[in-house]
């Protein structure tokens, strides 16, 4: 991979020195196995984080708990993290005391997807519907996996069944499995689908192993994914530092979409084994917008994994982080209403980001808040958002199924 090394900012100089200078040089940052934590490969070894002052430890992690666990106990300062993660961190769901936590930035948007097993498709089950059918009519329940109970990837198979009047906590059965240890699950027959961020789709059907049902760009275009998190006791100790870091990051976003070179090139760099770890033609074809279903279907994705979109991707807007608390209530994780306009202007560190996105001449969104329309018709805004999380058929506002409040505690 070449680029500049050229930061858009005139004086790169005054983030290490100075007023500006960091004030931990060296950040612990943690990811995972994942395509989507490109950006963050890219600025610790492409030479983004150096004009500013900054060394960026990258740590691989084997699961979404051990990031939990170890931005909690000050091993990581920052991470790629899961939006559901960050904020249920931070209103103690999941048998911890809370602790308040902070979003800096997104990472990504886009680029997930729901995949069934190679069985179910030799049975038939290969649409929504064939799916509902093989869930009424099954006398035992299908094991679907997501990666982590209150993530980003539990809370699109939730939307995604739920809009086919398939309730995920009833009708079938989840576990937690980390995302690169899903194929291995689907070739043991231990889970009957999946959903994770790739390659771990796109590798499934490689393998035979699998298919994929549905993107998360179908359930909502242009969704916010994965974010840059840390703890918010880091943001008031290290500010310069973590703005440092999101500008650092920034640079590197805008890198990776600036041309299709610059994709293809990062997508043999995360295949690398200290990385996402999987073959180059697993993790290239979704990195480029290009997808084959495993059913013989193949289209350019009109809504690929995109990282920066001129600063749209990147902006930690408060609705989406709204969002994500009316899931999080939706399906009883959360038992009351929080204030989610005051937990939302807490977490997102939107003066934060605004500071470094202006610095290096990248546009910053002028509300906090945006809207779209998902698969099923709903009009999300912010604008409401404890009506919002009482207006779908299928919830669990009442209750918890047992099991699924035991997988809450339960590592990953």
């Amino acid at each position: 991979m070449n680029h500049s090394n050229t930061p858009s900012r005139p004086d790169p100089l005054a983030w290490v020195a100075g007023s500006d200078a960091p004030e931990k040089r060296v950040v612990n940052l943690g990811f995972m196995a994942l395509t989507d934590a490109a950006s963050l490969i890219v600025a610790a070894t492409q030479g983004f984080a150096q004009p500013y002052g900054l060394t960026l430890n990258l740590q691989r992690q084997t699961s979404w708990s051990n990031i939990r666990d170890k931005l909690i106990e000050g091993e990581l300062d920052a991470a790629h993290g899961l939006y559901g993660l960050i904020y249920a961190v931070h209103l103690g769901i999941g048998g911890s005391a809370p602790v308040d936590m902070s979003v800096l930035m997104g990472l990504a948007q886009n680029g997930q997807s729901i995949n069934l097993s190679s069985a179910l498709k030799t049975s038939g089950v290969t649409d929504p519907e064939a799916l509902g059918h093989c869930v009424r009519q099954s006398g035992a329940k299908l094991v679907l996996a997501q990666t982590f109970p209150t993530g980003t990837h539990a809370l699109w198979l939730y939307y995604w069944l739920a809009a086919y009047g398939i309730h995920p906590l009833n009708d079938v059965r989840t576990r937690v499995v980390p995302p690169s240890q899903m194929v291995a699950h689907l070739r043991a027959r231990r889970i009957d689908g999946f959903c994770a961020g790739e390659p771990w789709g796109a590798q499934a059907i490689r393998e035979d192993m699998g298919f994929t049902l549905a993107t998360s760009q179908s359930i909502w275009a242009d969704h916010p994914e994965k974010v840059l998190g840390c703890t918010r006791a880091f943001v008031e100790q290290y500010p310069n530092t973590a703005r440092a870091l999101v500008m650092a990051i920034l640079e590197a976003s805008r890198f990776i979409d600036e041309s299709q070179e610059n994709r293809r090139g990062t997508a043999q760099l995360i295949a690398g084994s200290h990385y996402v770890d999987a073959p180059v033609a697993a993790i290239e074809p979704r990195f480029l917008g290009q997808y084959e279903d495993g059913l013989g279907h193949a289209w350019q994705d009109k809504h690929p994994l995109r990282f920066f979109g001129d600063g749209e991707v990147n902006m930690p807007y408060h609705s989406d982080g709204l969002w994500f608390m009316t899931q999080l209530r939706r399906w009883g994780l959360l038992r009351e209403d929080p204030d989610y306009l005051a937990v939302a202007q807490n977490v997102q560190q939107t003066s934060l980001y605004r500071d470094a996105a202006t610095a290096l001449n990248i546009p910053v969104p002028a509300s906090v808040m945006r809207s779209a329309v998902l698969m099923d018709g709903s009009r999300w805004d912010g604008s409401d958002p404890a009506a919002y999380a009482r207006s779908f058929a299928l919830h669990a506002l009442g209750s918890v199924d047992a099991s699924f409040t035991v997988a809450l505690s339960e590592p990953s």
